[in-house]
């Protein structure tokens, strides 16, 4: 019998308005503008408040579907179970199949192989590759530049050869001409014949009811730098030209739809990720829907993700564990079918048996030690999440509509729209990366002092594996580049010099704020990879510039408070006599009266840290 005694937990607390609250941030910010202070401006053109309340839901229509119910904002499955996939280039038949068997005993359930050069042969190819891989519960994904059509064939072949059930086949073949196009700005063919051969490989690949054969590589905004947004509508643009091209030439809507699969990058965006997910299956559900599809089931979103390229970094390298963890977890929660957790290392160098290890089993650990594949959407029912997830789709819809507008995805590549956005984007992030509004640690910000990696990476390392055609130059290819590039490239000239830069701090008076200075300071040199040789505070200027002449110092830079700026840069600067470039760490209000004496040199923390070190590389002939 019910205890009626018991009351619950919280009917002793009045509920709380959201205008209380307002009342109480407001009192608290003691006079600073909320909307300044408190209100997030993204990159995926809206805003995001400090809190939200259950009113913030109301309108809100997919609330009451559940995980595998249309639009499938939760899930289109009930579970949330996800492949775990590790990539593998296929050089040598026999040794990828040897490789592939390997990992198939630590955890991997799917298979990517990749054929870096041209197969003349895929029925030999595919009998090396596949050798004694027979479970029904793998994936086995392939990814080709040339020939999608002959290997599905030959795939088909094979399968039929080895007696297998090609009803209970699963995977992909990458196939997306609009993605190379897109990234190489090239076509073999002309539009026409490019998606007439898009229909050749979905009849190619007719038989295998479980394998997607024309993938959407909306990764490839992600990794040049573009907002989830731009990422999410640009996708979705490229899928409804396949699809709208595909009906066109015969297919069915149900059988066009049902080919295709999405490949996203993940970046760091760890909340925002989850709700893109979240709000692409929403959106490609409402586009084939107004197909007419017969029944819900093609309108399902296919969903495989990549941890991102754009943040990942050369200089402290392991810190990309870090990163790739917290997207696989945006991945996961958000309810991707499979995830390729890519190697920290890739972006530098042939990932080698260790950082291999370490990336599956960053997915690993998410479903056998954290159980993330023991609850379905995780995230549902937070008012934030939810305000992300249709914020999202609000933005990328209207974008989409935009692209449509256009003429479609194809006519505005043609014209330039889609690169151009991106790029806007790109460069608006470099520029925060620049100046520390965004951070990459190790590389802008808290770098490793003595790192040096110049010997240990293959420069040409970012280059492989992009699409390549011998085509003729059509359109504008999208500019692609990560974020750390410019400060690397800072960086690595400096590993190359001659004489590496010494930085010499001229630490004096205030105890407090030479220190504080002095640590930002050594901070900002060493992006550059310069020497830094810090001190504890001398008792005049004199004496340290005398020590930083010793040291052979070609850059000295002068810690200490604002009111001791005004004597004592200048005595500093004329004791130096310009052996070395003078800066003084901070803003201070003298700073005009400095500069009419011929100190230039301020850092700051509104300082463009690129640009600074930039002129200041060039300037010692770096």
């Amino acid at each position: 019998m019910a205890d009626k005694t018991k009351k619950p937990l919280l009917s002793e607390f009045p509920p709380v308005t959201t205008e209380q609250w307002m009342e109480k941030i407001t009192a608290d910010l003691k006079g600073a503008d909320f909307e300044k202070k408190l209100v997030w401006k993204t990159n995926e053109g809206f805003n995001v408040r400090p809190f939200y309340r259950s009113e913030d839901l109301d309108g809100v229509k997919y609330l009451d579907s559940l995980p595998g119910e249309f639009p499938y904002v939760r899930g289109t499955k009930k579970e949330n179970s996800w492949y775990v996939r590790q990539d593998i280039k296929a050089v040598d038949g026999v040794a990828a199949n040897e490789k592939a068997l390997d990992v198939l005993t630590k955890g991997v359930n799917s298979l990517g192989f990749t054929f870096c050069k041209k197969v003349e042969d895929f029925d030999s190819e595919l009998e090396k590759v596949l050798k004694n891989i027979i479970s029904d519960e793998i994936e086995i994904n392939f990814s080709t530049t040339h020939g999608s059509k002959k290997l599905l064939k030959a795939l088909v072949a094979y399968l039929k050869k080895t007696n297998r059930d090609l009803s209970k086949v699963k995977g992909s073949v990458n196939f997306d001409t609009l993605g190379c196009l897109t990234s190489t700005g090239k076509a073999c063919h002309s539009f026409d014949e490019l998606f007439d051969h898009a229909k050749e490989v979905v009849e190619a690949g007719k038989d295998l009811p479980n394998f997607k054969t024309i993938c959407v590589n909306a990764k490839l905004f992600n990794n040049a730098g573009s907002s989830i947004v731009q990422e999410l509508a640009f996708g979705l643009s490229m899928g409804n030209e396949y699809l709208a091209q595909l009906v066109e030439r015969g297919v069915s809507v149900n059988d066009a739809a049902s080919t295709i699969k999405f490949n996203f990058g993940v970046g760091g965006n760890y909340f925002m990720e989850i709700a893109k997910l979240r709000a692409a299956r929403m959106l490609w559900a409402t586009i084939v829907k107004s197909y007419s599809p017969t029944g819900n089931e093609p309108t399902k979103m296919a969903i495989h993700c990549e941890t991102s390229q754009w943040n990942k970094t050369i200089y402290d390298p392991y810190v990309n564990m870090l990163r790739t963890q917290t997207e696989a977890m945006s991945a996961t929660i958000g309810g991707a079918d499979s995830l390729t957790v890519q190697p920290f290392d890739t972006i530098f160098k042939e990932s080698d048996k260790f950082s291999e290890r370490i990336a599956r089993n960053q997915q690993l650990l998410l479903k056998e030690e954290s159980h993330f594949d023991k609850i379905t959407d995780p995230s549902a029912g937070s008012y934030y999440i939810e305000n992300l997830t249709n914020s999202i789709a609000e933005q990328a819809w209207a974008l989409f509509v935009e692209v449509e507008n256009k003429g479609g995805y194809t006519e505005a590549l043609k014209e330039g729209f889609i690169q151009s956005t991106v790029k806007e984007t790109a460069d608006k992030r470099k520029k925060a990366i620049a100046t520390r509004r965004e951070n990459l640690l190790g590389t802008n910000q808290f770098p490793n002092f003595t790192e040096k990696v110049a010997g240990a990476i293959n420069p040409d390392q970012d280059k492989k594996g992009r699409s390549v055609c011998d085509g003729d130059t059509t359109v504008e290819a999208l500019p692609s580049s990560r974020g750390a590039e410019d400060f690397e490239a800072l960086r690595l000239a400096t590993e190359a010099a001659a004489k590496q830069p010494k930085v010499f701090m001229l630490t004096y008076g205030n105890l407090a704020m030479r220190l504080a200075r002095s640590q930002f300071s050594s901070n900002f040199f060493a992006c550059a990879g310069y020497q830094v040789i810090d001190n504890n505070g001398f008792k005049t200027v004199e004496e340290g510039v005398e020590a930083a002449k010793a040291a052979g110092a070609d850059i000295i830079v002068l810690c200490s408070s604002d009111d001791e700026y005004t004597e004592a840069a200048p005595k500093a600067f004329e004791a130096i006599n310009g052996e070395a470039i003078f800066v003084v760490a901070g803003a201070p209000a003298c700073a005009d009266d400095l500069k009419a004496k011929g100190i230039t040199n301020f850092i700051n923390v509104r300082s463009n840290v690129l640009e600074t070190l930039q002129g200041f590389s060039k300037e010692l002939g770096l």
